[in-house]
């Protein structure tokens, strides 16, 4: 089988079930984005390697997430792996374990202090707008997207615990964000 196959060229694709849509299609730009979050994970797992296997974990549960939102509105023959509340549970078990080594958060911090720090914060706003596209199918679907939204929400603070975590690690300088008032 080619890896090309020509039936997107005029800006359709097919859903999992068959259901060809625009590629501007909510869906698409939802499980695209997923995949983009998946993408930069996996950098943070070359960056970062001392979370190498949450980071796989967070990615397999990805391509779930991906597969899933992939889904025509009707489903689709194909078995599909799921999403779970333990998911969520391993996400904060691993946000607990991170935030009992680090200084309580007393301000906002600034994006930013070291090169891996930096990619973190990155992957976070990736995540907030996977969140904010799957907070949309979850409306639109009448809450079939419950579970993703919630666990979206989950891997943006363990994304934002990890920046705090990795800065330490580094010895990173966090800079608190002092308002200007």
């Amino acid at each position: 089988m080619k890896i090309y196959t020509k039936t997107g060229d005029k800006g359709t694709t097919a859903l999992i079930g068959g259901v060809r849509v625009s590629k501007h299609n909510i869906r698409i730009e939802t499980y695209g984005t997923v995949d983009e979050l998946n993408s930069h994970m996996g950098l943070l797992r070359d960056l970062f390697e001392e979370k190498k296997v949450d980071i796989i974990e967070i990615q397999d549960r990805l391509f779930t997430m991906g597969s899933l939102l992939a889904e025509a509105p009707d489903g689709s023959k194909m078995a599909l792996p799921q999403l779970a509340d333990t998911d969520i549970t391993f996400l904060e078990t691993a946000i607990d374990h991170m935030d009992a080594q680090l200084e309580p958060l007393k301000s906002f911090v600034l994006p930013g202090g070291h090169q891996t720090v930096s990619h973190i914060h990155i992957a976070r706003c990736v995540c907030r707008r996977a969140e904010r596209l799957v907070s949309l199918l979850n409306e639109e679907s009448g809450g079939k997207f419950s579970v993703h939204l919630a666990y979206l929400n989950r891997l943006s603070d363990y994304i934002f615990t990890l920046s705090r975590y990795a800065a330490k690690q580094l010895l990173a300088n966090e800079i608190a964000w002092k308002p200007r008032v």
